[in-house]
């Protein structure tokens, strides 16, 4: 956190200062272990079991929070007796399909109640018949499993009936006795033999943690996006959600898990969303083959028990913020002008369809793939393979001029006279040459003004969208085809300044959404469904309560208490924590008058406290729903989680994973070492993208015997496009390093400062060598284990250049986001790598090596 996000870590420091205990968990000892009062090497990707380690501790000793999980989580609930877990099928759960690598998870339901009602029943029937059309065969997969896990939208996914619970927590289905059998193979010697983690180490974590958590005190993690880049991602962030449950950390002040994004408004690229299959606050993106209407897309969540259960109107005013007057409840509020999942559009398979000549045209804002992506080579042969692509950024980056200079050209794999992609750069405003808001990770809208005006062409992306659809409208005008509507009826009209910029706050009140005197709105249980409000999206709104910009507050933190309601605007309606109700007993009074927060006041009749209460604000503690009671009304006063259809935080997932309804520790797809859990050694969901521009090397090969992982530094910014241009920054990190142990140094015959080659069955790539403690070699039972630091920000432009690391890595994913594992194998050698077609034979020959097939390489790894 230090290195990659300094300003930041100035209030982790503030924390230490104050007395609190910081423990940083990474492969390297960095700047952060630095600081830290204790770092933990850990090998790159046994995170779950590590974590596992931790929950099993707290298991065994009956360290967890009894009566939050009682009442807050879903540990009580009795699960399907049919339900198998890994320890029963060796590394697999019930419901398994080897054929299709894909779980039917009807196993995993919670147990119906011993008399449900007739609602209970066919939302029962529903759910099932939905899961099992996932496995009606490969076109339908395609269609409606795009990254599945995110179609139940911010709701997560429905569970058909709050089922049977056993508060003593001893029945052997409920979900406590489950989680104790699945974690009680993660032992102290078991983490170190995957970890490489002394069992004194474990211990002292658990014990830091365990001790300053209850009802007087609270933990918080904060994760490196680097967790999401793994096979098992959303799953390591899942054991730690599990942990900080079980210790009573979540919905708490001093609690939580907090994302470190890669940069300063990644949340905000998702709340507004820049990927293929969610529409703004998190709505899923309706499917061509199941949602031919409004009625169709909503039903399935309209009514269910939480604020998830009014989607409907928030839908609705999503889809008048988009057309205005032309959306009307006779056509539906144009939903049939909202496209449509057919398959899926993730940046991969996109990539992939670029190659196969179906993609024709490509936008990249903002992003530098043929670095910044795994798998450079196939960024680059994808992009050549285009007929238009559209750059637009603040540097000639590389992917604006692979055509010329990319790695592809010396090696003759790519000839830039065949090239025939036409490249259009246009640059880009840099944040200080425009206005805006950034959405950081604790889900704070920050407003900045715009400090100097952009020099020359330089234009905001505000500008460039509305310009191009201006203009695409206006060639359009006088249509009569039905398939131009859309974008003719688009409510698409915001006031500009003499240069041609859109007002960014006209922009951010129709984001707010209005009401039906045209007011804007103060908090998202004014949406309507019947057509009279209108919100570009439902979480925001808010942020421009009372006609003012509340994200450019900046009230100062010594005029206001620790929780600064008056600094920027924080998603939904201001509510500094999520699920705050938890910072009070079922009872409604706080778990103690250290850790204070929001609390029932009996005497008003409402919830009160610091914070915005993320609540029914006149839900009484003792109050309980009507049979049948459908959205907020089916909140009970004892179930904080008001976004669950149960209304608990989930230990165990009944629903919506695509790889299980718990963390399970699988080896990355190319590792040195066999699971030493369970026969399965990957995950068995794993998103693979078998094409021959992407092969894989063997696990556990004499080859390939080493691990390399990515990281990011202080000086240089993700793909480099913003630093490796400044003379300054170069100076500070002049050339691409890779970082070994003294070990390996020794085994290799690899020389401090020295060159290095580092080759996969992608590529070969070289960099100065650092021999260092800060990465150490581990011991895991009798096998040792050497990893290869290597920062990923190089490429070929700018006044600092080198090869890139990410064109060494294979393009394997997790099956429910749909992001890349960053973790492999490797060789490394003395010297630099060859050049021309001699690198193409020098890769070549590992590959023969390793045994991979020459005309199937992607399917190199292990099966299963």
């Amino acid at each position: 956190m230090a290195e990659a996000h300094p300003v930041g870590f100035q209030w982790v420091m503030e924390a230490k200062r104050r007395g609190a205990t910081i423990i940083h968990v990474d492969p390297r000892f960095t700047r952060t272990s630095a600081l830290a009062d204790l770092h933990v090497p850990i090998r790159a990707g046994s995170d779950i079991a590590f974590l596992g380690g931790v929950i099993n501790h707290v298991l065994s000793n009956d360290l967890y929070f009894h009566d939050y999980v009682v009442a807050y989580t879903n540990a009580a609930n009795l699960i399907d007796e049919d339900f198998r877990d890994t320890d029963d099928l060796d590394g697999v759960f019930s419901g398994y399909d080897p054929e299709e690598h894909h779980y039917d998870p009807i196993t995993w339901r919670y147990q119906s109640p011993a008399e449900p009602t007739e609602e209970e029943r066919r939302l029962a029937d529903e759910l099932e018949d939905e899961e099992r059309r996932q496995s009606a065969g490969q076109a339908q997969q395609e269609s409606h499993q795009a990254a599945h896990s995110e179609s139940h939208g911010s709701g997560g996914a429905p569970v058909n009936w709050k089922g049977r619970r056993d508060e003593s927590l001893q029945d052997p289905h409920c979900v406590f006795q489950i989680l104790k059998r699945h974690f009680a193979r993660y032992t102290p010697q078991l983490v170190e033999e995957t970890c490489g983690i002394s069992p004194e180490q474990l211990r002292a974590v658990a014990e830091a943690l365990t001790s300053n958590s209850g009802r007087e005190r609270t933990s918080a993690f904060a994760y490196a996006v680097g967790w999401t880049h793994h096979s098992v991602g959303a799953q390591m962030i899942r054991t730690a959600s599990i942990l900080q449950l079980l210790l009573g950390n979540i919905g708490r002040p001093g609690g939580g898990i907090l994302a470190l994004r890669g940069h300063a408004s990644i949340q905000g690229s998702t709340d507004i969303p820049t990927l293929f299959n969610i529409l703004p606050g998190y709505l899923p993106m309706p499917h061509a083959a199941l949602h031919r209407s409004l009625e169709e897309w909503v039903v399935d969540d309209e009514g269910k028990a939480g604020f998830w259960g009014n989607i409907r109107s928030y839908a609705v005013s999503l889809l008048k913020a988009y057309w205005g007057e032309a959306a009307t409840a006779e056509n539906d509020f144009c939903f049939d002008y909202l496209p449509r999942l057919t398959g899926d559009h993730s940046t991969y398979a996109t990539v992939k369809a670029m190659i196969e000549g179906r993609c024709k045209g490509y936008f990249l804002v903002g992003e530098n793939p043929t670095v910044g992506s795994a798998n450079g080579k196939m960024q680059r042969l994808g992009m050549a393979n285009l007929d238009w692509l559209v750059v637009r950024d603040l540097q000639m980056i590389e992917s604006a001029t692979f055509w010329k200079d990319g790695p592809e050209i010396e090696t003759g794999e790519l000839a830039t006279e065949q090239i025939a992609t036409e490249v259009f750069f246009l640059p880009a405003a840099s944040h200080v040459e425009k206005a805006g808001s950034f959405t950081q990770t604790q889900r704070m809208l920050q407003w900045r003004d715009k400090a100097v005006d952009p020099p020359g062409d330089c234009r905001s992306d505000l500008q460039f969208y509305y310009e191009l659809g201006q203009r695409i409208r206006a060639k359009l005008a006088g249509s009569t085809d039905e398939m131009d509507r859309p974008l003719l009826d688009l409510a698409w009209e915001y006031p500009v300044d003499e240069a041609g910029e859109p007002d960014g706050q006209a922009v951010l009140r129709e984001i707010n959404g209005t009401g039906p005197d045209g007011a804007a709105l103060s908090s998202y249980t004014e949406l309507k469904p019947d057509g009279s409000t209108s919100c570009g999206c439902w979480i925001y709104c808010g942020v421009y309560a009372d006609e003012v910009n509340q994200a450019r507050r900046r009230k100062p933190h010594w005029e206001q208490d620790e929780v600064a309601a008056e600094w920027g605007w924080v998603w939904p309606a201001n509510r500094r924590i999520l699920y705050n109700r938890a910072s009070a007993a079922p009872d409604g009074t706080p778990w103690s008058e250290r850790k204070k927060y929001v609390w029932w006041d009996p005497e008003a009749g409402k919830w009160t406290g610091r914070d915005v209460p993320d609540f029914v604000v006149d839900r009484a503690p003792d109050f309980v729903p009507e049979q049948g009671a459908k959205g907020p009304d089916a909140i009970g006063g004892r179930d904080p989680f008001i976004m669950q259809t149960d209304g608990k935080a989930w230990l165990f997932a009944p629903l919506g994973l695509a790889d299980g309804p718990l963390p399970a520790h699988y080896e990355p797809p190319e590792s040195p070492v066999h699971n030493p859990l369970y026969a399965q050694q990957n995950n068995p969901t794993r998103r693979r993208l078998v094409d021959p521009t992407n092969p894989i090397n063997p696990s556990w090969s004499e080859v390939f015997p080493y691990v390399f992982t990515s990281y990011r530094l202080t000086e240089h910014h993700t793909a480099g496009g913003m630093s490796r241009t400044l003379p300054y920054l170069t100076e500070l990190q002049p050339e691409p390093f890779c970082e070994i142990s003294p070990r390996l140094a020794a085994e290799r015959g690899l020389e401090h400062l020295g060159w290095a080659t580092i080759v996969t069955a992608r590529t070969a790539i070289e960099a100065r060598v650092i021999v260092t403690d800060r990465v150490r070699s581990l011991r895991l039972g009798d096998q040792w284990v050497e990893q290869v630091g290597l920062p990923y920000h190089w490429g070929p432009n700018g006044l600092s250049r080198g090869d890139s690391p990410n064109d060494l890595v294979n393009i394997t994913m997790d099956p429910n986001v749909y992001i890349q594992d960053k973790v492999g194998t490797c060789d490394i050698r003395p010297g630099r790598r060859p050049r021309g077609q001699a690198l193409l034979a020098y890769v070549a020959d590992y590959r023969r090596r390793a045994g991979l097939d020459p005309t199937n390489p992607s399917e190199g790894g292990v099966q299963g």
